[in-house]
């Protein structure tokens, strides 16, 4: 099977770049101001799994580029290598520059959030506007449900009850999703690096996410907050923090909607963001 043919059939599959030494799968489309998409840290999870939906609306007005973080998706996974908070923000800074990236805007999922957050903290003028999505960034006592996807143990069963977490809807659930994402957790390598990253105790991994708040007041982008109301994962005080914080920002709460705003309420989720980001100051 030729290297077309097998992206093809696995849209999961995209270009890749070495971005600090690591050969870096990502997805792109559209043409534009660039936009880089920063997925969550759930068990099988990759750039396509998380942005599929949010892409194709983006690209009709944006450059849109969605990596999959070291040690998720498609992405290298060097020997040795330790994930934490700094290495996913050189990973994510080194993509930019592997990509002649001055200046993006910069959208963050949960964990991914985390990430977006140090980047536009740590190195400001790389990035125009800002979104976090039930995000990581603070600290607070972990949840149930975080600490059952950070604790997922690969069975259908397991992946089953970890969708039940993640959306409002029973809907969303379906038997034919639990497989794809359990079949997904399960690729190669894949919950090798998963397990590796959040050992029990779990609070400790919230605690490193977190930015200082003292950086996260300094923050001048205009930032957009999105959260579910009645998300088990991320609670929805976290954006109220952060939306306390930040002095240039904007939060939006979808109710009846968990955490997975994206897909959950993915039309209103890609109008949000599509009106957030396309105007004039957002260019230059």
């Amino acid at each position: 099977m030729s290297d077309v043919d097998s992206r093809v059939r696995r849209p999961e599959l995209g270009a890749s770049v070495v971005a600090r030494g690591i050969r870096t799968n990502y997805l792109e489309a559209g043409s534009g101001p660039p936009v880089v998409l920063v997925h969550g840290s759930g068990p099988g999870v990759s750039a396509y799994a998380n942005w599929r939906l949010t892409m194709p609306a983006l690209a009709e007005r944006f450059r849109v580029l969605a990596p999959d973080m070291v040690g998720f998706g498609y992405t290298e996974r060097p020997a040795g290598l330790r994930y934490d908070t700094e290495t996913w923000t050189d990973h994510l800074v080194g993509f930019l520059d592997a990509l002649g990236l001055a200046r993006v805007n910069l959208v963050g999922n949960s964990f991914g959030g985390a990430i977006a957050l140090r980047v536009a903290a740590r190195h400001p003028d790389r990035v125009d506007r800002l979104v976090l999505m039930g995000s990581v960034g603070v600290s607070f006592p972990i949840t149930p449900g975080l600490d059952a996807v950070w604790g997922y143990q690969p069975s259908l069963e397991n992946m089953r009850r970890l969708l039940d977490i993640f959306a409002y809807s029973r809907e969303l659930v379906t038997d034919e999703l639990a497989e794809v994402r359990y079949r997904a957790s399960i690729q190669p390598g894949f919950h090798e690096s998963y397990s590796a990253m959040f050992p029990a105790p779990r609070q400790r991994w919230v605690d490193a996410l977190a930015t200082p708040e003292e950086e996260i007041a300094a923050l001048p982008h205009e930032t957009l907050l999105i959260h579910g109301r009645d998300d088990q994962v991320i609670p929805m005080e976290v954006s109220l923090r952060l939306l306390r914080l930040i002095g240039n920002a904007r939060l939006h709460v979808f109710g009846r909607c968990g955490h997975w705003t994206q897909i959950e309420r993915g039309e209103e989720f890609n109008r949000l963001l599509v009106d957030f980001l396309d105007r004039p100051s957002a260019r230059r």
